[in-house]
């Protein structure tokens, strides 16, 4: 699998990023128990993958904690990425960008991973009731004392984005080089504003939700109604995302079935599969530089796989961001 540098910095990272979101050791349908991420992820870095996300609020915690029992012994051969903010409590500094809360909920993720560093630690949503000069300080902190070694954010806007890097030069912290957004063919919402806004800012991106939340796995037609739980599962799930209920607009709408049955006629042409196809237009778009999947089986990581390695012809390209253009 190809490598490359993640935004401004030097930290090589795979074109295609495992998620953990729906990892949990007493985890059952649509959600991923531990025989079953431990196959995923032996096969992902037998793949060429090095490259894991997860974050502290997953499946309550479980998820990191699988992550970190599957990667006992080679943990230096993966980068992993984790996160703050949600809520891990009932009491006021359970949640948010606060140093009482980011120092916390290190420390937990570290006890979890069974690591003694995160290599890529991000903001998981803004948190407008903290100084953004107090967070990017602690961010530094975890930095120098050697528990992080690069900083992202997640769901942010292109001005929060600014914002976040001037509060770093202000107070001698260190910048971002990473962006989490949501983006697929559906959602395309970034690319007016926080994604021009993450190149300025040297921040590479690194998206969730390529299939739109199932959407555009293929499975979809006009007049029908799948289960929830199914749609969901068999992309990036929604579960503890603090971008669940914007997902959520990800319905079986014709403009959206449009999309889905446009992707779909490409995989014909190509003989591919329609996420191979979703992932491999992510992959393609400017300042990305890895994509987050989401298997909740071994039997769904070849189609993502292949997708890393699709170029999608200029035709195909042209005909999918013409049927995805965003309404208005």
């Amino acid at each position: 699998m190809q490598q490359v540098k993640l935004g401004r910095s030097g930290l090589s990272v795979s074109r295609l990023c495992l998620g953990t979101m729906s990892y949990g050791a007493d985890a059952t349908p649509p959600w991923c128990d531990e025989a079953e991420a431990r196959r995923l992820i032996d096969a992902f870095v037998d793949a060429g993958g090095n490259f894991i996300d997860t974050a502290n609020v997953y499946t309550a915690g479980q998820a990191e904690a699988v992550l970190g029992r599957a990667l006992a012994g080679r943990r230096e051969a993966v980068v992993i990425a984790t996160k703050a903010a949600g809520a891990t409590g009932a009491g006021p500094n359970d949640q948010g960008l606060s140093r009482a809360h980011l120092t916390a909920a290190l420390e937990a993720s570290l006890r979890r991973l069974g690591t003694d560093h995160v290599d890529l630690y991000y903001m998981h949503r803004a948190d407008p009731a903290t100084p953004i000069e107090e967070t990017m300080a602690t961010l530094a902190g975890f930095v120098r004392a050697g528990k992080v070694r690069y900083l992202g954010c997640s769901n942010f806007s292109g001005s929060q984005i600014v914002e976040a890097q001037w509060a770093a030069e202000r107070v001698g912290g260190v910048p971002l080089v990473a962006l989490q957004p949501r983006y697929s063919l559906i959602s395309r919402e970034i690319e007016t504003d926080t994604l021009p806004a993450a190149q300025r800012q040297g921040l590479g991106a690194v998206p969730y939700g390529v299939l739109a939340g199932g959407v555009l796995s293929g499975k979809y037609r006009a007049g029908e109604t799948p289960d929830a739980a199914d749609r969901y599962g068999g992309g990036m799930g929604l579960r503890g995302s603090p971008g669940m209920a914007a997902a959520a607009a990800h319905s079986l709408s014709a403009r959206n079935l449009a999309v889905a049955d446009a992707v779909r006629d490409v995989a014909t042409e190509l003989g591919a599969a329609p996420s191979a196809v979703a992932t491999a237009w992510v992959l393609s778009r400017r300042g990305v530089a890895s994509a987050i999947i989401g298997p909740r089986m071994l039997a769904q990581l070849p189609d993502y796989l292949a997708g890393a390695a699709l170029t999608l012809p200029a035709d195909a390209l042209k005909r999918l961001s013409a049927a995805s253009r965003p309404p208005g």
